[in-house]
């Protein structure tokens, strides 16, 4: 025993000696032979380019070893083998598969052509598993932004023959991750509800099903710590800061609780507001004008803004080119002021080198340049490149417009990028509806507002009511020989059931061309010139003398002339400014009617608080028979929507035997109305109106005794209700007259609704 253990220690001892002999002896043994077994669609010359050694250099393990992990790093082999035999090296490989095709299964909500961008393999590519990982990863976040934090993605590799494989990301969509609740922490002078309405994400309610902000996105989150930075700096909290915001998923993935911690701070009021003029030959007090906000007034960020830019305008309209306001602002956090001086002075001299146009794979590039209020050469201006952007987001062809400005060739000179994202212009729409004018409806119509992609406008429409119905063909070019003229011409045909009003029926066809051109950025005058041919035909048998004796046939031949001066801040829905419109018209030139037809309208808007709008308008016409009486389809009807509490025609000169309207020769109307909310949520889209409708209408010179013709002012209060329903507008308006005449004819209740799908 006591000689086996000497052995064995001896043996212990001697064996770093004998390995490092044995790595000598094997360092100086050389390779002759590399051996590739395995690979299929490989070369072998490629899979040598990737070894470190070669045949005929000596055997190294390290060598050997990194030639193993540089055959892996290829992401071509699913499993590689390296082994020495003899004086051979022999590698085995296993390629991985190349994939034949890429399928999605399980996804209802989000369709393949929004899921296959985001995988980065395609068809023909050589599979690997690390790219699976990433593209599922990628997938994953697609159904995030969309709402879907409990989606799952398995992805399936299908084996085929001659080393093929299908990809299939089997999809477990889950429901939509909603937003349970949203909660404010540290907010004092605003309630949560508040709070609520100035955020984009919205908490999931019954009624909004057809929303998506009810769902969780980080993206929109981000940007509601931004909306509320915004809503505080309007209010005068200059200290306001989001400290977090926090989105908590419930164990089962279903919903989130939002909780947002804020610091309100104090709440600043304007100091003294000075301008500093650093321009030789412009007085500083001739710009006061152009300033949004006085002193004593709560703080508002917006009007800061809004008065740079109309210090930028006022000092360009004088003829100065180069210009740069800044505003020095000044807190004072002990009396809780905030004072600004607003300095103006020569900005460097930039000129516009070109503009670069990307974005628009349908819509021509000259279809954008022509609202550009800026040419290349011309000098850099702020504020036209801020109407320049208006102006193209206006022509609504486009998702989103951004416009940057980088350096150009040489320091004085700029490059403007143009980004867009195309949208659909085109639709084909059907629409059913009511209108208390018109009755049941039926819409049909095709339309292209940027046909081939040059801005022009082509529409076919027809609507079938029981007591209206029109077809109308138009097009309109709005750049006419490439100038800012908007040119166009309708086709139309009209019948009117007027035997509940004024016992007759009418059709009129006809069509018409019109141009119309800007005289100022917020005047425009448009032409028109008009021919038809209408008829008034199945008169009653009681009806008024004066509409016997107009039945039959007719032609009609007039020139029209509008001038519009428009400075209100939405044509859609306006909150302040006000708009104006006078037109003319004379037929005579031809045709068997001659009148001259004058109308003035005008209205106004003042914003008195957030969502409360009181709007005063009115208009007033006369016409003019040339040498021959004004028939009745050419004069002034009044009622309805004109004047709400009074039924359609149901005011001025009417027989009294057959009650039937004959119209008037002049006439006026107003309206004294305030929208108002109703204190429910936003989005519902329901807002209040109450009202005062006032006007009247008449004869020249009334000399017919059987046609009762009292000029006096009707008047009316009321109150109504709009919804901006899912289905398309619905106007509901209760009116009561409080001045009317016996003969006229009053209707408390007006409704008009309908949809488009």
């Amino acid at each position: 025993m006591g000689s086996i253990r000497y052995f064995a220690i001896f043996a212990v001892l001697l064996w770093p000696f004998m390995t490092a002999a044995d790595a000598r002896a094997q360092s100086q043994e050389r390779i002759r032979e590399i051996v590739i077994e395995g690979n299929q669609r490989i070369e072998t010359g490629t899979i040598r380019s990737y070894l470190l050694v070669l045949e005929g250099d000596r055997f190294d393990n390290r060598r050997v070893d990194q030639s193993l992990k540089s055959l892996f790093a290829t992401g071509l082999f699913a499993d590689v083998v390296i082994q020495k035999q003899a004086d051979a090296l022999i590698i085995k490989v296993v390629e991985n598969p190349v994939i034949n095709r890429i399928a999605f299964e399980g996804n209802l909500r989000i369709e393949d052509d929004l899921l296959r961008p985001e995988v980065t393999l395609r068809p023909r590519v050589v599979f690997t598993r690390t790219k699976v990982q990433n593209d599922v990863k990628r997938l994953l976040d697609v159904y995030r932004v969309n709402g879907r934090f409990g989606a799952t993605i398995e992805p399936k590799v299908i084996q085929l023959p001659q080393n093929r494989a299908d990809l299939v990301f089997e999809i477990d969509e889950g429901p939509l991750t909603k937003v349970r609740t949203i909660r404010f922490v540290g907010n004092r002078e605003f309630d949560d509800g508040d709070l609520r309405s100035v955020i984009r994400t919205k908490e999931a309610i019954w009624y909004r099903f057809f929303a998506e902000d009810d769902t969780y996105d980080p993206d929109r989150l981000t940007f509601d710590r931004e909306l509320l930075r915004r809503f505080y700096l309007s209010e005068g909290y200059a200290d306001f800061r989001v400290d977090s915001a926090v989105a908590e998923l419930t164990p089962h993935r279903k919903a989130f609780f939002i909780t947002f911690s804020v610091d309100e701070g104090k709440r600043y009021k304007f100091g003294d507001i000075t301008l500093i003029s650093g321009i030789k030959g412009l007085d500083s007090a001739a710009l006061s004008r152009s300033l949004s906000m006085k002193k004593g007034d709560w703080y508002d960020n917006t009007l800061v803004d809004e008065t740079i830019e109309n210090l930028t305008e006022a000092v360009g309209n004088k003829g100065f080119a180069f210009v740069d306001v800044r505003p020095r602002v000044n807190r004072n956090k002990d009396t809780q002021e905030i004072t600004i001086a607003f300095e103006v002075r020569e900005g460097p001299r930039v000129f516009i080198e070109r503009i670069d146009i990307i974005g628009n794979v349908r819509t021509v590039d000259k279809v954008l340049r022509r609202e550009f209020k800026l040419v290349e050469g011309d000098a850099f201006n702020a504020s036209k490149l801020r109407r320049s952007r208006q102006r193209i987001q206006d022509l609504n062809f486009f998702e989103r417009v951004k416009i940057d400005r980088e350096q150009g060739s040489s320091p004085d000179k700029a490059i403007i990028k143009v980004d867009v994202q195309e949208k659909s212009t085109g639709s084909l729409n059907f629409g059913v509806g009511y209108s208390t004018d018109a009755g049941p409806l039926l819409d049909v119509s095709i339309a292209e507002r940027n046909l081939l992609g040059k801005g022009q406008r082509l529409s076919l429409a027809t609507t079938i009511a029981a007591e209206r119905s029109t077809i109308n063909l138009s097009f309109t070019e709005p750049y006419f020989l490439d100038r800012d003229v908007a040119a166009g011409f309708d086709v139309f045909h009209l019948r009117r059931d007027l035997r509940d009003t004024s016992s007759f029926i009418s059709q009129e066809t006809g069509f018409g061309v019109r141009a119309g051109y800007p005289l100022s950025d917020f005047i425009r005058q448009s032409w028109k010139y008009r021919f038809n041919y209408s008829k008034i035909e199945d008169v009653s048998v009681n009806a008024a003398t004066l509409i016997k004796e107009q039945e039959g046939e007719r032609y009609v031949s007039l020139v029209g002339h509008t001038l519009a001066l428009d400075k209100r801040d939405s044509r859609v829905s306006p909150t302040k400014g006000f708009v104006t419109r006078l037109s003319n018209e004379i037929a005579g030139l031809g045709g068997s009617v001659r009148f001259l037809r004058n109308e003035l309208g005008a209205a106004q808007y003042y914003p008195l608080a957030k969502d409360w709008t009181l709007s005063l308008s009115g208009k007033a016409g006369h016409i003019l028979g040339l040498g021959q009486d004004v028939e009745i389809p050419d004069r002034f009807f009044l009622g309805g929507d004109s004047l709400r509490g009074f039924a359609t025609s149901g005011v001025g000169p009417r027989d009294r035997l057959s009650k039937d309207a004959l119209g008037g020769e002049w006439m006026y109307s107003g309206s004294l109305q305030l929208v108002l909310p109703l204190g429910l949520p936003d989005e519902l889209g329901i807002s209040g109106r109450v009202f005062s409708d006032f006007g009247s209408l008449g004869t020249v010179n009334p000399s017919d005794t059987n046609v009762f013709d009292e000029a006096s002012i009707r008047a009316s209060i009321g109150a109504g209700v709009g919804w901006t329903s899912p289905f398309g507008p619905i106007n509901v308006d209760f009116g009561f007259p409080v001045m009317k005449e016996s003969l006229d004819e009053t209707e408390t209740l007006r409704m008009n609704f309908g949809t488009r799908f």
